[in-house]
């Protein structure tokens, strides 16, 4: 039996962490927790070691979603999926993270790009470049967001 991938959320809001965690779960991954803060997300990672972490950009106390890849990727590996309302940073790359999902996204979005940062963790392979991975999950049809991350 394979073992299910754990997945740690990072997410200011609680009804979109809410659908992450149910989605996750019924596609069978392992949601080991549900952070809003910085602090929530390291306390969490430190203590269930995650496999991958889901982490928003923009968090409850102000703070950076890099941040919380910097530090959890300080005590091991975890494959980072960045999601954001905005545009790729260019600090994610340096942060860590192997891809990057715009919002709004759909499910098949959201497995896709789970399924690219795992196995970019399992085989050791480089992380493509923010811009076109961005390119690469956002859907078509989504429109570019007017408002600026904040």
């Amino acid at each position: 039996m394979v073992a299910k991938l754990k997945v740690l959320i990072v997410e200011d809001n609680l009804m979109i962490a809410d659908l992450e965690r149910d989605l996750l779960v019924h596609y069978g991954y392992e949601v080991c927790g549900v952070a809003t803060t910085v602090a929530e997300a390291v306390a969490l990672g430190l203590r269930h070691k995650p496999d991958l972490a889901l982490i928003d950009l923009c968090l409850a106390d102000g703070g950076r979603g890099t941040e919380v890849a910097i530090r959890l990727h300080a005590v091991g590996r975890i494959g980072v999926l960045f999601v954001t309302a905005g545009v790729a940073s260019a600090g994610m790359g340096e942060a860590g993270g192997e891809a990057c999902l715009g919002k709004p996204y759909d499910v098949d979005d959201l497995l896709r790009g789970l399924e690219i940062v795992a196995e970019i963790v399992a085989t050791g392979a480089a992380a493509p470049p923010f811009p076109r991975e961005l390119q690469l999950l956002r859907r078509a049809c989504c429109k570019p967001l007017e408002r600026a991350v904040g």
